[in-house]
Parts: C-alpha cells; structure tokens; sequence
C-alpha cells in the first residue's frame, strides 16, 4: 500500500494528472469508472478563488464518488496561496495539491507554475504556509527544473519534504520543453532512490501502454504512475494497465457497447454539472477522441456535433450503437 497522510492507496497507484480544460468533474467520473485510484481537479487560480470568481469556485466540486480527490491550486503570491488553500480546504478534497510544473506561458511568465522552480526559497516559504494553513495531506506536482542547465528537482524534493509536503509527483520534463521530446525519468529515479526521501514519489510523462507503464516501474522504481494526455478519450487505460500488471497480459480494447456507454457517462455528468447548453457545447470535443479508429463514425460526429438537444444526443448515440458499419469496423 502507498500512503499520503491518512490516504490509503493500493500498490503501485495510477493517477490521473491535473489538465485544464480537461480533468473537471464529468471526465474524472469515466476515468474513476475504469479504475483511477487518485485524481485531482484542473488547476485553479488562486487569485481567482480569493476574488470568488464563479470558474474558479465552480473548479471546486468534489464528489464522493471520486474520492480520494485533491484540490491543485497555482499562484505567485505567497499569501494568497495560503487563503486559497483554506477555501480550498473546505470545499472538502481529501489533500491540496500545489502546482509548480505548468509550464504555459500566462501561468509561468507571471511568476506562478514552473516559474517557482528558479526561486526554490520562496518554493519553500509558499509550500510551508499552505502547510501550516490546513490540516489536509500538502502534496505537490513539479517538473526536472526550469532548463537543461538548471534541474533542481532532487534539491525541490528533499526541501520540500522537510517543511511537510506528503508525496511529489514529478513530470520528466523541463519547464523549457513544454510537453515536447521524450520524458527523461532517470532523475525522478534519482529522487525516489534517494536515501534522504521517504515520501511517495509519482512518475509522469509519455505513459501511454501497460507495456511502458511495466516497464518503467521497473526501471525507475516510482511509488506509481500518473497519467495525463494518454487518458483523454481512452479511460481505459486505467483498467487496462492495472491488468497488465496482475497477469502480464492485454486486454481487448473496449468494444463498441463500452465506447457508448463511457461517452454517455461523460455526457451525462456534463450535462448535470453545467447545464444543458454549456455541456452539449463542452462535450463536442470529446466525441472524436471516445470513438478514434472507427472509420465510419465521421456521420454521426458531424450530427454530434451540430445538435443543441440533449435528447438527440442520446438518440444519435443510440444508432451509433445500432451501427452494423461501425460494428464491423471495429
């Protein structure tokens, strides 16, 4: 079992990585469906949560069937970090989690995300007032460091876990490579062998394949893994590493019932979580990535996408379904 605080996780956990505009409640609720053992919500703004701006306090939900779940706050100011993990904290997530990995440019250029990893002392002095402000398990997401000349990770990870975090997940990229080229884990190895830590250490970057996922526990010798892109239309990447692990083989891909039953799920929550109109309107980006690889869906992801009723969605994946051509094409 891995532990975070009072969190008690099975062996070797999979993670669903924090992604704005993706991991909000309806999404998280297929991935915890297909077997996510802790997920988190997108990342929100502190500054946004002290200001009570509605899309920032509406990132807050949590529900019970997704625990355990963790709040992923970001920001530059270390007081108002403080402020929005008590806000945070009450919204009753079973951990914070802090941000200093995202690399995007109107996170990182206005001093918040990745940009903490060139200032590892006010790192410190902004983990340990959130600390100290709840009574939550205090974890973190970072990257290798800000380039190539500076990765600074085994020094983040050894400060921090002094003043109190409870597990770091560490992306193996640097802030300068964005989400590109190879993710290079032999230094979230080093941190995780590193005699000094004894928290939870979480891998993450480029799991795509139970084969990688095997493979790089193995390897680097992670307390788990955390998944981010590869997850986006393909729940089942949860379930199908956890089988691989177990028994060393593959499952079979989800047939066509469990493409449908999953989008459903999806549109389902989205619909109760925004409203008709703002989940119709967010869930047309996911039709695509729910039914990759069959050649004859185009049709009826056209009709998806261009309908405004709740109930013609449904009726649409209903032929979708009742598709002979979409059935032999699988």
């Amino acid at each position: 079992m891995v532990k975070i605080g009072n969190i008690t996780l099975p062996d070797f956990p999979l993670l669903l990585a924090p992604m704005e505009d993706v991991s909000d409640p309806p999404f998280r609720a297929v991935c915890k469906a297909n077997g996510a053992d802790l997920m988190y919500t997108e990342f929100i703004s502190s500054e946004g949560l002290i200001r009570a701006a509605a899309k920032s306090r509406q990132k807050l939900d949590v529900f019970d069937y997704e625990r355990p779940i963790g709040i992923q706050i970001f920001g530059s100011d270390i007081e108002s970090m403080r402020e929005s993990a008590v806000i945070s904290a009450a919204a009753g997530p079973d951990l914070i989690d802090i941000n200093y990995g995202c690399p995007v440019k109107n996170v990182a250029c206005r001093g918040a995300g990745a940009a903490l990893l060139r200032d590892v002392p006010k790192m410190v002095q902004m983990t340990e007032a959130i600390v100290k402000a709840t009574t939550l398990p205090v974890t973190v997401k970072t990257r290798l460091g800000w380039d190539e000349s500076t990765k600074n990770v085994t020094e983040v990870a050894e400060r921090l876990q002094d003043i109190g975090i409870q597990a770091l997940s560490i992306h193996g990229r640097t802030r300068v490579q964005m989400y590109k080229g190879e993710a290079d884990w032999r230094l979230i190895a080093e941190v995780k062998n590193n005699p000094r830590i004894t928290i939870p250490i979480f891998g993450n970057g480029d799991i795509d394949t139970p084969q990688k996922a095997l493979e790089y526990k193995n390897r680097f010798g992670v307390d788990g893994v955390m998944i981010g892109r590869a997850a986006i239309g393909y729940p089942w990447i949860f379930r199908e590493i956890k089988h691989y692990l177990k028994t060393g083989e593959m499952l079979a891909p989800p047939i066509l019932e469990e493409r449908i039953e999953n989008c459903k799920l999806h549109f389902t929550r989205s619909l109760e979580w925004k409203g008709d109109r703002q989940g119709i309107f967010e869930m047309r980006r996911h039709y695509a990535n729910y039914f990759k690889g069959l050649p004859n869906f185009k049709p009826f992801r056209m009709r998806l996408v261009q309908t405004e009723s709740p109930e013609e969605v449904y009726q649409i994946l209903e032929e979708v379904a009742q598709s002979e051509a979409l059935m032999l094409a699988e």
